[in-house]
């Protein structure tokens, strides 16, 4: 009798757990509309809002001179595309947001994307064509996110996030960038988006 019991609880917990595992609910966390753009990117190609949506995509922020955060964050973001192919997710962006417009013209941006191991480059936009005050406010309003030139230095202070925005162009979800990036999390928040 005891053997059946052990028998039976072990059913039915190997039942629980695989059907939390076939059950993934994603949760939005945050709920920001992100302001209508028109800006270019790194093809010298125009790039708005308009176009992102329909799809949910990944957004940051760098600049090709930052000697801190930017190399790991866009390391990272070639990491988190691998595990996008690797689990089959195919419709979505990645949208890096230049801090530094004026040095990040689209040849530079060209030429950053160029010095990482990216699988898929036409899913990145690297993007530019505005000036300092315009991603500044475009930053704190569309993402809740800083950023602030440094007048001591060619460095500019952003926030080292990653930030989900769904197919409607809001954001719905951050992650840190840099350290313990939540690969997992990300890959399967984006499968759910992408249903």
């Amino acid at each position: 009798m005891k053997k059946n019991s052990v028998m039976l609880v072990l059913i039915l917990t190997l039942s629980s757990i695989l059907t939390a595992c076939g059950s993934y609910k994603f949760e939005p966390e945050m709920n920001i509309e992100v302001q209508d753009f028109s800006v270019t990117n790194q093809n010298n190609k125009p790039v708005s809002l308009n176009d992102l949506k329909g799809k949910p995509w990944l957004a940051m922020f760098i600049f090709t001179n930052c000697n801190s955060i930017c190399p790991p964050m866009t390391h990272n973001m070639t990491e988190v595309q691998k595990a996008l192919q690797d689990k089959g997710v195919e419709d979505y962006q990645i949208v890096a947001f230049s801090v530094d417009p004026e040095v990040d013209k689209p040849e530079v941006l060209t030429n950053y994307l160029k010095t990482y191991s990216v699988p898929d480059a036409s899913k990145w936009q690297l993007l530019t064509g505005y000036d300092q005050k315009y991603i500044v406010q475009f930053a704190r309003k569309s993402f809740n996110s800083l950023v602030m030139n440094d007048p001591n230095s060619d460095q500019v202070t952003h926030m080292a996030s990653y930030y989900l925005v769904n197919a409607d162009g809001v954001v719905v979800k951050d992650y840190n960038g840099t350290t313990d990036v939540p690969v997992e999390t990300i890959v399967a928040d984006m499968k759910a988006l992408t249903k």
